[in-house]
């Protein structure tokens, strides 16, 4: 099958969907497949040149939005080489252009809003859902409406994604979606990692990995964990907003926390997979995830999850048991603090096995390759 993805950007700093989309296509290529990705990045952005298929690199975009003159006429030039058109995410140009180049030709198009119809951002971002109230009949609402279909990672995603817009219609599928097992053996990685931060080894510490940002919970991490004086925290990550990182850096001194929370920066590659293996637990309290696919990388590692019920798989860790879940507020927070303080030992090592065995049955990625396929080679 000859597959195209549509993403806003490669560049490795946006996360979650991106690393999806790099894993599954390596399973994809490895299997005989050719794909090939669009963006919106320049030419020598970063992740173009290393991003494990062909890329074009069709921007650089206009602002946040994307914008670039070059991309719809690309599109409208080459789908006829491809047997569909995958995107990843909306409210940006990417979206509307494939819809603009697409919609009145042959070739299908699939979405993954990627849980950007989560009705949280219209609650927290008001303004902005003025906007996107402008935006949506003409543009965003035809994008899912004439998709083939609108691909969601979970059932939690697809039933928020109807509660966001009144004018919605679309063919819904719900598909598995994951990332690979590590790559580095992970002991090898583990110790690598605890050379590098010599400070945390002997010691047991939750980790936190992702962005840097509001959405993620992290002030009321530091405060909880700032009055659980047993543990202690490792935030690894990028933040774009240095204000944001200020206040928090400040916030972890005025608590009185700062010998006991590191700030690492970003970890990727056998660095990330070393945190996660010597991490007793992760922990992400976000007040919206769509999928969580660091959550799933913990997994992986077999190391036990303590998240917020607005990570749209909380069910499935949970059913696993694989981890605890509780509301995304200090008090939720502080209560994933003490229910892991709480588990013996033992229970401890039995969740990170139930940890791997849930990441094996529902998250792998050639189960979430096979899903994609199965929907992508569907022609009723």
């Amino acid at each position: 099958m000859r597959i195209l993805h549509c993403i806003h950007s490669v560049d490795p700093a946006i996360g979650g969907p991106l690393e999806a989309l790099r894993q599954s296509t390596r399973v994809l290529c490895q299997r005989g497949h050719q794909v090939e990705v669009a963006c919106l990045d320049a030419a020598g952005a970063p992740g173009v040149a290393e991003f494990p298929a062909s890329v074009h690199a069709l921007g650089r975009g206009r602002g946040s939005y994307g914008y670039s003159p070059q991309f719809v006429p690309w599109i409208r030039a080459h789908h006829a080489h491809f047997d569909c058109v995958v995107v990843h995410g909306i409210w940006q140009y990417h979206s509307f252009g494939v819809w603009r180049a697409l919609h009145a030709t042959a070739t299908p198009y699939y979405v993954f809003p990627h849980g950007m119809l989560d009705p949280w951002f219209n609650r927290t971002y008001p303004l902005k859902h003025l906007k996107k109230l402008l935006y949506w009949p003409w543009a965003e609402y035809r994008v899912l409406r004439d998709a083939a279909a609108v691909l969601f990672t979970s059932e939690e995603e697809r039933r928020l994604a109807r509660q966001s817009f009144a004018l919605y219609r679309c063919r819904e599928i719900v598909v598995k979606f994951g990332t690979a097992a590590p790559d580095p053996d992970l002991r090898a990685a583990r110790e690598k990692f605890l050379e590098e931060f010599p400070a945390l080894r002997g010691q047991n510490f939750l980790l936190f990995l992702g962005r840097i940002h509001a959405k993620k919970g992290v002030e009321e991490l530091i405060r909880a964990l700032a009055q659980a004086p047993t543990e202690h925290l490792v935030i690894a990550g990028p933040c774009a907003d240095e204000s944001y990182l200020a206040n928090l850096l400040r916030l972890t001194n005025e608590l009185q926390a700062r010998e006991r929370i590191r700030f690492t920066g970003m970890l990727g590659g056998e660095r990330k997979w070393g945190a996660f293996a010597a991490a007793d637990a992760f922990i992400l309290p976000s007040h919206q995830e769509n999928f969580g696919i660091a959550v799933v990388e913990a997994l992986a590692c077999g190391t036990p999850v303590l998240i917020s019920n607005q990570i749209n798989i909380w069910r499935e860790i949970v059913a696993d048991r694989a981890g605890f879940a509780e509301q995304d507020d200090l008090a939720g927070t502080k209560r994933l603090l003490e229910r892991w303080n709480a588990t013996a030992a033992d229970e401890r090592k039995a969740m990170g096995a139930r940890a791997k065995i849930s990441f094996a049955r529902r998250f792998e990625i050639n189960r979430a390759v096979d899903s994609l396929l199965a929907v992508l080679a569907d022609k009723s």
